[in-house]
C-alpha cells in the first residue's frame, strides 16, 4: 500500500475530527443534528483571513480571532434561532439548521465572492522521507488535532462543567434535579463547540482552500464520522474520524479520485441499515 495515501488519510482525519467532537457534544446535550456547522466553519475561515490577510495580523493571532467569533456566532445563533424553538421535533431543528447554514454561507458570498483565498503564509518545501511527502501545515494540523482531543478528553473527565455536559447529555431533567445549571451547561458547550468550528476552518484553509463552500463540502463527512463512531459521543466521533477519514483516501486504489465525496453518503447509508447507533453508540434504553 501507498504509504502517501495513509498520510493524507491521517491528515483528512485530523480536518474532519475537531467538528465531528463539538457535532457530537451539540447532539450528545441538545439532541438534534445541527447542520449549520458548515456555515459556522466557513464564517471562521474567512474571519482568520480578514484577521490575516486584510489586517496583517499572524495567522496564529487570526486563528484565535476566528475561534472567539465562531463562538460568539454559535452562541448567538442558539440565542436567536434554537432557544426559541426548544422542544421542538429534532426534524423541525435539523431543516432550521440547514437554512441556517445556507444563510451564513450567502452572508460571506456578497463580500468575498466565490473565488478561492488562502492565507499569507510563507510558501516552504514540503518534507520528503521514506517515499513520503507531507508540509509542515498538514504536521501542525495532525499535531494540534491531537491536542485537541487530549483536551477534550480532559474537560469531560476531570472538570465541574465537563461533568456537568455528560450529566446533561445522560439525562437532562435528572441534571436539573441534581441542581446542575443546564442553560449554562448548554451555553458553554455553544461557545466551546463554537471555537473547535472556527479552529476548523482556519485548518481547512491551511490544507485547502478558502471559499463560501468550504465548510459546507466538510459537512457530509464529519456527519458520517459523528454517526460512525456513534452520535453524541465525543470519543467515538474521534474514531469515526479516524476512520471515514482513511476511507475516503484508500478509495483512490480501487476508484478515480472524484468519487471520494460519495465515501460518507455511503458510511452513512450503511449505518443506518446495518447498525444506526454506530459502533461505538450506546442502544437506547426505553423505560
Amino acid at each position: 500500500m501507498n504509504p502517501q495515501l495513509l498520510v493524507n488519510g491521517l491528515v483528512n482525519a485530523a480536518l474532519i475530527a475537531p467538528p465531528a467532537i463539538a457535532f457530537s457534544l451539540l447532539f450528545g446535550v441538545l439532541r438534534f443534528p445541527n447542520f449549520a456547522i458548515g456555515g459556522y466553519i466557513t464564517v471562521g475561515a474567512f474571519v482568520a483571513y480578514a484577521a490575516n490577510v486584510e489586517l496583517g495580523a499572524p495567522l496564529w493571532i487570526a486563528a484565535l480571532i476566528a475561534m472567539a467569533a465562531t463562538a460568539l456566532l454559535v452562541w448567538l445563533s442558539d440565542e436567536i434561532v434554537f432557544k426559541p424553538m426548544r422542544g421542538q421535533p429534532p426534524v423541525t431543528l435539523l431543516v432550521v439548521s440547514i437554512a441556517l447554514t445556507l444563510i451564513l454561507e450567502q452572508v460571506v458570498r456578497p463580500i468575498y465572492g466565490a473565488d478561492v483565498r488562502g492565507f499569507a503564509i510563507p510558501l516552504q518545501r514540503p518534507f520528503k522521507f521514506w517515499g513520503i511527502r507531507i508540509t509542515e501545515e498538514q504536521i501542525e494540523i495532525i499535531a494540534l488535532t491531537i491536542l485537541i482531543a487530549a483536551l477534550t478528553h480532559a474537560l469531560l473527565q476531570y472538570t465541574r462543567i465537563g461533568k456537568a455536559m455528560r450529566a446533561t447529555a445522560d439525562n437532562a431533567m435528572l441534571a436539573e434535579v441534581r441542581g446542575i445549571d443546564t442553560g449554562r451547561v448548554i451555553m458553554f458547550t455553544w461557545a466551546f463547540c463554537g471555537a473547535l468550528f472556527g479552529l476548523t476552518g482556519v485548518l481547512a484553509g491551511l490544507d485547502l482552500v478558502i471559499e463560501p463552500l468550504l465548510g459546507w463540502n466538510l459537512t457530509i463527512p464529519i456527519f458520517a464520522a459523528a454517526i460512525l463512531g456513534g452520535i453524541g459521543s465525543p470519543y467515538g466521533a474521534m474514531a469515526g474520524a479516524l476512520m471515514v477519514g482513511m476511507a475516503e483516501e484508500l478509495t483512490v486504489l480501487v476508484l478515480p479520485s472524484s468519487y471520494k465525496v460519495g465515501v460518507g453518503f455511503a458510511i452513512i447509508a450503511v449505518l443506518l441499515l446495518v447498525r444506526p447507533r454506530g459502533l461505538f453508540g450506546q442502544p437506547e434504553i426505553k423505560k
